[in-house]
């Protein structure tokens, strides 16, 4: 898979459209991760075929299920929910977004 997407999105701060799982989302990446062989983003996830969430939540998102990518013009701040020293991305990181 191309990830040119994803790191653009992470790097620039710039919101990800996608289809997970037969759903729309639209997501703020945060970081992008290799677990068990397979690449991982841990996003906000902004609506969820157009709607918002009821609570903000840092989901985990496996590559092979997410499709139809594209990076979208509305910005977005790191979360106070995302946590980078999660050891979870500890050797396993490929590209996180910058700290504040």
């Amino acid at each position: 898979m191309d990830n040119s997407r994803i790191l653009e999105a992470i790097a620039l701060r710039r919101c990800l459209g996608a289809q997970y799982n037969k759903l729309a989302l639209v997501l703020a990446p945060h970081v992008l991760y290799k677990r068990n062989d397979s690449f991982f983003i841990d996003a906000i996830t902004i609506t969820r075929d157009g709607v918002e969430p009821r609570e903000p939540k840092v989901g985990s998102y496996n590559l092979a299920g997410l499709s139809e990518l594209l990076v979208l013009p509305e910005s977005f701040d790191i979360h106070p929910l995302f946590n980078r020293m999660d050891p979870k991305y500890r050797d396993n990181t490929l590209f996180m977004i910058d700290a504040e």
